[in-house]
């Protein structure tokens, strides 16, 4: 009988063959150097080829809400498969699973929002969303209102349209020029954002800044403004203060701009709320979401429309439809998981959980506050930043050539923590279905690492 290949031996040869063979997002070879070779999950656990196990401190992509090894999403899956691995949902032909996604989804999202288009992830839905918007004002008789206004710090995707209307310059710096028609206002960041205005609160400045943008650009030019509730991959967990989007509400409403709002990190739960408007009252015209919608099981993303979008879609000439299409949407796979995995968020009132864990994570951390190099701790539901800054009274950051942040980074890792840190802030997004005792653990590991790190 032949001996088993040493776990090193067969890590060695994979990492070989990974780094001829494969490329990564956001490619580089010195990330993969000595990659983490992920074999198994359990619940908020992930281990790797060595058999060494983590927290899973940001749901691995912001996604797996449900955790690691749910078998209800894994039978979904296969019982779909079973009967009807796929199926077109060009125009003439549909299937129930999404027929029934979409009627689960008018229930659970905006009381606007009335029809639903199915992407594979967050990047197409947010092509999905600037075509639609664009769709909207052409069908209406103004084509010129083609511009989309979006935020610096903004996480939107990758592909052409999403790095576009992406607000983090190295998302397009290396491609050639952007996308035409997309420009970028500042973001509220409460933490950092300076106005020299004293006739209004900083958040209504911010605010107000999309106002400026649409005078100056035309409102007759400007088709809409999309945003993240949070803006979480691109700006760290940036919270806005409860005013700011009631007021770009407003600001749309008043020069005819359709508000997009970008929830594939805060809808379904994530924030303590189905979806993260819900905080302040405000109900967008286009919806986009992923991540949460199957918990990452089967890749899925889509698109909401207001009952006047959807009205003008409907009546235009078949000549003049509105000609988007990708092969897998309403994938008959992916929309089974989402309506199993919804199903288990209803059930276990995993929403209201987050709301609650994530009370206790602010809690457990909120002490790191008074130390030197945290500037701020900041969180809504099971969404969580902490900012290191270099010195806490006046907010500098940290120079580059301290690589704080990948410090921190490896130091988490050590202690059992897998998670982002970006520009120096420490990400946090566990599955919603952490216990207690494992986010007590999350929040010791955090403190204990930043203490480690820079000797607090």
């Amino acid at each position: 009988m032949q001996a088993p290949v040493p776990q090193h031996h067969k890590k060695s040869a994979l990492v070989l063959q990974d780094r001829s063979h494969l490329i990564h997002p956001q490619h580089h070879p010195s990330e993969h150097l000595d990659p983490q070779i992920w074999v198994s999950g359990k619940g908020v656990m992930l281990t790797n080829i060595e058999g060494k196990s983590y927290l899973d401190g940001l749901s691995s992509m912001w996604n797996v809400y449900l955790g690691h090894g749910r078998q209800e999403l894994v039978d979904a899956a296969a019982g779909q498969l079973k009967t009807l691995a796929f199926a077109t949902a060009y125009a003439g032909s549909t299937n129930q699973p999404a027929i029934e996604l979409a009627g689960t989804l008018k229930r659970l999202v905006y009381p606007n929002i009335e029809a639903f288009y199915f992407t594979l992830g967050g990047s197409d839905a947010t092509d999905t969303s600037v075509r639609t918007a664009r769709f909207y004002w052409g069908a209406k008789g103004r084509p010129e209102k083609f511009k989309i206004i979006a935020r610096k710090l903004s996480y939107h995707g990758s592909t052409i349209g999403a790095a576009a209307a992406t607000g983090v310059e190295e998302f397009s710096a290396v491609f050639g020029p952007r996308a035409n028609g997309f420009l970028h206002i500042d973001s509220p960041y409460p933490y950092r954002f300076a106005t020299t205005r004293t006739d209004v609160s900083p958040s209504v400045a911010a605010a107000d800044l999309l106002e400026e943008a649409i005078l100056r650009e035309g409102p007759e030019t400007v088709a809409a403004f999309i945003a993240e509730p949070v803006q979480g991959g691109g700006g760290g967990v940036i919270i806005p203060q409860p005013d700011y989007f009631p007021r770009i509400r407003e600001i749309c409403d008043r020069y005819d701009v359709l508000l997009i709002s970008d929830e594939v990190i805060t809808g379904f739960g994530r924030t303590g709320r189905w979806f993260a408007l819900e905080h302040w009252g405000v109900e967008p015209d286009i919806l986009q979401f992923a991540k949460g919608i199957t918990s990452g099981y089967f890749p899925l993303g889509g698109v909401g429309v207001s009952g006047a979008i959807k009205e003008v879609m409907d009546s235009v000439d078949a000549r003049r439809r509105w000609m988007h299409g990708y092969t897998c949407s309403a994938h008959p796979v992916a929309c089974a998981v989402a309506l199993a995995n919804l199903r288990i968020l209803e059930e276990e009132d995993l929403v209201g959980r987050s709301a609650t864990l994530g009370k206790r994570l602010l809690e457990k951390l909120q002490p790191l506050q008074e130390t030197p190099h945290v500037g701020e701790v900041r969180g809504l539901g099971l969404l969580a930043g902490i900012e290191l800054v270099a010195d806490r009274a006046t907010r500098e950051r940290f120079p580059d050539a301290a690589g704080i942040g990948k410090k921190v980074r490896d130091e988490l890792f050590s202690l059992g923590l897998c998670t982002r840190v970006t520009d120096d802030i420490i990400c946090l997004a566990p599955p919603l279905v952490i216990s207690e005792e494992e986010l007590d653990r999350l929040a010791d590991i955090v403190r204990q690492a930043i203490s480690n790190t820079t000797g607090i």
